[in-house]
This record gives C-alpha cells, sequence and structure tokens, in this order.
C-alpha cells in the first residue's frame, strides 16, 4: 500500500509561494541546478517537470523553447504556476497536470527528451513509493532521455537545523531515527514538512535499479553548508567566478553529503 501524502499536498498548498521564496533564500542550490541543466539538457525538445510547483523552472524552460508538461501533487502550485504564465509575455507551451509522482497515468506521451525531478523523491518516505516514482519517469522518457532528480541529504540537513531549530537536537529520539532511517519515527505526528533523508551511497543504486544509467551526482550547496547569505550577496564577476568553482567541486565525493541538496543526472540507455 502506497503512502498517504495528503499532509504534504496541504503543506504546500497552505502557502504557494513558499517554494518560490526557498529558491530566493538558497540561491546556489538554484543557480548550480542551472549549470547541470545547461550541460545535460539536449538543445530542443519536450520536458516531463515532476512537482512543478509555481513554475520557477518551467517558465525558463518555455522561454528557451522546450515545450514542457507540468506536474504537481498541489493544486494550488499548478494554479499559482498558471497565473505565472498568464503574467508573461511568451506564449506558453505549457500543459498542466495536478497528480502524484507515482501515478502519471494521465500523462500518455512517452517520448519525452527530459524529466525534472525535483521534489518529489524527498517527500516519499518508502523506498517502493521511490521507485515507483522514478519508473513512472523512466517509461515516459525516450531512449536516451536524461532525467534530473532531487534529493535531501541526510547529513547536510545538520548545517540548517543547527541553524534554524538547535532545539530539535534535545529529541534523541528524531535524532536517531534521522542518522540510521533518514526519516522522523513512525508514531510522530504528520503535518508541516515531511520528507525522506538520504545517503549519497543510496541514490545511484535506486534510479539504476529502475534502468537508469548513471550520469553524474553532485551537491548543489557544495561547501557552503547553511551560509546561502554569503553566495546570496555576491554579484557580477565574484559571483560568477566564485560559481564557476563552486560548479567545479559541486561532484567532489569528500563533500557530496554535506550539500543539502543532492542532484542526480541519469540517461535511459539507447
Amino acid at each position: 500500500m502506497i503512502d498517504d501524502v495528503d499532509d504534504i499536498a496541504a503543506h504546500y498548498s497552505s502557502d504557494p509561494q513558499r517554494e518560490d521564496l526557498r529558491l530566493e533564500e538558497h540561491q546556489l542550490e538554484h543557480d548550480l541546478t542551472w549549470r547541470y541543466l545547461n550541460q545535460y539538457l539536449p538543445t530542443k525538445g519536450s520536458i516531463l517537470e515532476i512537482g512543478a510547483a509555481t513554475g520557477r523552472y518551467s517558465l525558463p524552460l518555455v522561454r528557451r523553447g522546450y515545450a514542457v508538461t507540468a506536474v504537481d501533487l498541489s493544486a494550488a502550485l499548478i494554479e499559482q504556476s498558471k497565473k505565472r504564465f498568464a503574467e508573461s509575455d511568451i506564449e506558453a507551451h505549457v500543459r498542466f497536470v495536478v497528480a502524484d509522482a507515482r501515478d502519471l497515468s494521465e500523462v500518455v506521451d512517452n517520448e519525452f527528451d527530459a524529466v525534472l525531478m525535483m521534489g518529489p523523491l524527498y517527500h516519499l518516505i518508502a523506498e517502493a513509493d521511490r521507485k515507483l516514482a522514478l519508473k513512472q519517469a523512466f517509461d515516459r522518457l525516450r531512449d536516451g532521455g536524461i532525467i534530473f532528480s532531487s534529493l535531501l541529504s541526510r547529513f547536510g540537513i545538520l548545517g540548517d537545523l543547527i541553524k534554524n531549530i538547535p532545539s530539535w537536537i534535545e529529541d534523541q529520539q528524531e535524532v536517531r531515527w534521522l542518522l540510521e532511517r533518514g526519516r522522523r519515527p513512525d508514531d510522530y505526528p504528520r503535518g508541516g514538512f515531511r520528507g525522506y533523508f538520504a545517503n549519497v551511497s543510496e541514490i545511484a543504486p535506486l534510479h539504476e535499479t529502475v534502468g537508469f544509467q548513471t550520469l553524474a551526482i553532485a551537491g548543489v550547496e557544495p561547501a557552503i553548508s547553511a551560509d546561502d547569505e554569503s553566495f546570496n550577496t555576491l554579484q557580477g564577476k565574484q559571483r560568477h567566478l566564485w560559481l564557476d568553482l563552486l560548479h567545479e567541486i559541486s561532484k567532489e565525493q569528500s563533500i557530496v553529503g554535506a550539500s543539502r541538496h543532492l542532484l542526480y543526472v541519469g540517461k535511459k540507455p539507447l
């Protein structure tokens, strides 16, 4: 039986602007993700974005000429994305779908050139559900198509916790569950942000079990832990050069797991 994720949909629907504000705060995550998109995306084609939220990736992708199918669990986020497109000055080549990443039966196309899955995997607590979502993506890619998926790091999140919720350490049951199982205790009440936090070593096998070939695994906040502010204030040449350096080291194995967000890039075999 698959996990009931109504609480997760409710969490995002309660504040549709939350994801926009998060990416404004975590600018390095956003900028480095774009570096990898620029590196691995085909120059043109169709993209299935699962977990599209309010369209922070969808809109610029459409501006670049891609046809985007934007899927999200939250109807409120999809409505916010529709407003963003309506306010833009482009003719939108985008389709919107409200759906669970584990059931994309409404998306019948199986020839997408790329899939973006920038959030669903870290809200699917059970490994079987994560595999199911990846299989849904795999089945909708053309041979040779590319997947980008985002996960949360089990140990990279500690920087945020010590900075923003230092009292978390006092709940030793939750601490042990995070370290050993990557999630909250099962008997804790649902609500708020409920997620799964991965070890780097499990990411490639998870995707490869479904059939993907691994191209890259990177930390998209390398070497900064929870210090977003120092990168956010950089401008001009300094910002560009720091981004160059952090992109260069983002796949360094000794620090990948210290990033809060992890990016997987894979390929459906030809």
